[in-house]
């Protein structure tokens, strides 16, 4: 009796959970378990599939203990897929509870930043949703199949709207790129993006391309509207809009060191080598970018210069001598004088 007494109080000093039998053949631990474990519960898997999973994992004693414990509580429809935290060596019961947790689920999460490309978009989507980035680039390839606006005439690139999304289990590559588009209906929505670009004289889509330059070169949000007034002064003069980010989208680069070569390279997306507008977007407005352009600020502005990239300090003139001094000041910060 008192050898029984010590191995039993053993037991309990280093977190062993005992073996019950809770019915004929159907194991079960006690308590809530020790230690970590991530399990995944596939699409369409049934109460004794997912009880194959735990017991694989460590995580209940038995297959039928779990399914006894779903079934008793009726709770046949209430497990999702997903993969979820659970612990080793837990009570059936305990391992149902955690299953029904929300907080126990792990959610992937894909963050995309204001103003990124379309390129990189879908390489921060596959590294996020562990999908392959071939998977996005195909469903690019079938613009007709991801619900864009009419108005975006197909153009994948301005329409994916940056935000944080979570990623379901089940999720494709589509999946994922139509719920970024959902969100950019929403967005339009809310900023009243076609009725407001029309009183700019604006297709919706121009609206998006002219946001998506605003984005790409401001450097602090209240200088959105000022770049876009700028934009609208030279489209109104019927001059070259002459954007360093738009040559840097043809070149495939992030620099503020944009020569003389480079405003010469070939494309209908070089502002610097035809008039108007590009023919779509060069990134992925926000909507802080997108209210710039369908309400700009007042002012006779022709040009600006990020002086400070550092600061993101930004300045605006309407005089040619002061842009060349300012652009000297940028130099002299870049260390290209």
């Amino acid at each position: 009796m008192l050898g029984g007494a010590v191995l039993v109080a053993a037991a309990i000093a280093f977190g062993v959970q005992s073996v019950v039998r809770t019915a004929p053949g159907a194991e079960d631990f006690e308590g809530a378990g020790t230690g970590s474990v991530t399990v995944e519960i596939t699409p369409g898997a049934s109460a004794g599939e997912i009880a194959e999973t735990l017991k694989h994992a460590g995580v209940v004693a038995s297959t039928q203990s779990f399914v006894d414990e779903v079934v008793r509580r009726s709770k046949e429809a209430s497990l999702h897929p997903g993969q979820y935290r659970m612990k080793r060596r837990m009570a059936a019961a305990a391992a149902l509870d955690l299953l029904l947790t929300p907080a126990s689920r792990v959610i992937r999460k894909v963050t995309v930043p204001e103003g990124m490309r379309l390129a990189d978009v879908l390489a921060a989507l596959a590294k996020g949703s562990g999908l392959p980035l071939s998977d996005f680039t195909k469903a690019v390839a079938e613009p007709d199949k991801l619900r864009l606006p009419a108005y975006a005439k197909g153009q994948v690139e301005g329409f994916l709207f940056p935000a944080t999304y979570e990623v379901e289990p089940t999720a494709t590559a589509a999946d994922l790129l139509r719920k970024m588009i959902v969100r950019f209906r929403a967005a339009a929505r809310h900023v009243d993006l076609e009725r407001l670009a029309a009183e700019r004289k604006l297709t919706p889509l121009q609206a998006v391309t002219m946001a998506s330059i605003v984005q790409a070169e401001g450097g602090q949000d209240a200088d959105y509207p000022k770049i876009a007034r700028v934009i609208f002064n030279r489209l109104d003069r019927g001059a070259k809009l002459e954007m360093d980010s738009t040559v840097n989208y043809v070149l495939r680069r992030h620099t503020l060191k944009v020569s003389m070569q480079d405003t010469k390279v070939a494309s209908p997306y070089n502002t610097y080598a035809r008039e108007g507008l590009p023919p779509g977007p060069i990134g992925n407005p926000g909507e802080k970018a997108l209210r710039a352009v369908l309400h700009p600020a007042s002012g006779d502005w022709y040009w600006f210069v990020t002086t400070d990239p550092g600061r993101r300090i930004t300045k605006f003139t309407d005089k040619e001598a002061e842009f060349l001094k300012y652009r000297e000041e940028l130099n002299k910060n870049l260390g290209t004088n």
